[in-house]
């Protein structure tokens, strides 16, 4: 892989997106081999792959009403990190401060979906029999988790390292080895929607319906919170558990603005996603050759991400004065 010739250095924002799409489409026909693949290309598609992912999520938990929920679930999976990485480092020697890339694949999602089930469980639970609104069973949830699996980060990893990146990613340490977890919890999304579109769509519009038509909502929110599990797993590396929040919201909410129709808001959405990866990785690439300052490239996706959606908004108020302004006009009696 191309680290240390990247052909994307001293490039400016217009240069880089150029670039991309010329070497983009060598790769398509066959002209530019994988191993040619510059760090900031494997930014895009590892950025690209959780944006898509996340964002399909998302329409159905912005529609279900279920983001605190989900931003809840993306903390207190943390904890399940930590006994993933505990467990495999004991396993693989007996050194706690072992690095966390010796957590097994197979370890981080089943821990991550052991927390996804317990903390939704733990939610219900708390908001059927004990009376609590639900935002107060999430709150109380999500601090009481998060905070035992900052605590375990302390006293059985001893490292900055699992906590810091898990929290926060490290977008500009990324390797083709990363795109594992994100394409297995993209394809696990892919797969499940595909299979199960009607119930998703069901459930999520007239739950009455669906429990008169035998499909338990239940299942299906259960179901929902282990993608967003198996996603914020996939994603960690990239964006942190913390951000990949932003991903399943700012996308999901921008593409509500612009359609009523679940299916063309699931296709707006993932682009929405994969510009504003592409955009970000071209301005962090931008800021560091012209201006010489390293910023988080994940701090900046997320960024333009927040900056589509107001500038969405704007755009719609817009065109809606604009629209009301020629109403008016048309409406507005001739003079003799």
């Amino acid at each position: 892989m191309n680290f240390y010739n990247n052909p994307y250095s001293e490039t400016n924002f217009f240069e880089f997106i150029l670039l991309f799409l010329q070497r983009f489409w060598g790769f398509l026909t066959g002209n530019l081999s994988l191993s040619a693949i510059a760090s900031d290309e494997i930014q895009i598609l590892v950025l690209v792959g959780v944006s898509l992912s996340s964002a399909t999520l998302g329409c159905f938990l912005v529609l279900r009403r279920m983001t605190m929920l989900a931003n809840a679930l993306s903390h207190t999976i943390l904890l399940g990190i930590v006994f993933a990485y505990f467990m495999a480092s004991q396993g693989i020697a007996e050194n706690v401060n072992a690095h966390h890339d010796q957590i097994s694949l197979e370890g981080m999602l089943l821990a991550s979906l052991a927390m996804g089930l317990l903390t939704t469980f733990l939610t219900e639970f708390l908001t059927k029999h004990t009376g609590l609104q639900e935002d107060a069973s999430i709150g109380l949830v999500f601090t009481s988790l998060f905070a035992l699996g900052i605590v375990l980060v302390t006293l059985l990893t001893r490292s900055a390292h699992v906590g810091t990146e898990v929290i926060m990613g490290n977008v500009d340490a990324l390797s083709l080895s990363d795109l594992k977890l994100v394409i297995i919890a993209l394809g696990l999304n892919a797969v499940l929607l595909f299979l199960f579109f009607k119930e998703f769509t069901i459930t999520t519009f007239d739950p009455g319906l669906s429990r008169a038509l035998g499909i338990s909502p239940i299942f299906f929110n259960y179901l929902l919170m282990i993608q967003v599990s198996a996603t914020a797993i996939g994603g960690f590396r990239a964006v942190g558990v913390l951000m990949v929040l932003a991903f399943m919201t700012g996308p999901a909410l921008t593409a509500r603005l612009l359609t009523n129709h679940l299916k063309t808001m699931l296709l707006i959405a993932g682009p929405i996603g994969a510009l504003a990866s592409l955009i970000g990785v071209a301005l962090s690439r931008h800021f560091l050759s012209v201006t010489g300052y390293a910023l988080s490239t994940g701090g900046i996706v997320v960024s333009v991400n927040g900056a589509i959606f107001v500038i969405t908004i704007i755009a719609k108020e817009v065109l809606k004065l604009i629209a009301d302004r020629q109403q008016r006009t048309q409406n507005a009696p001739s003079t003799p």
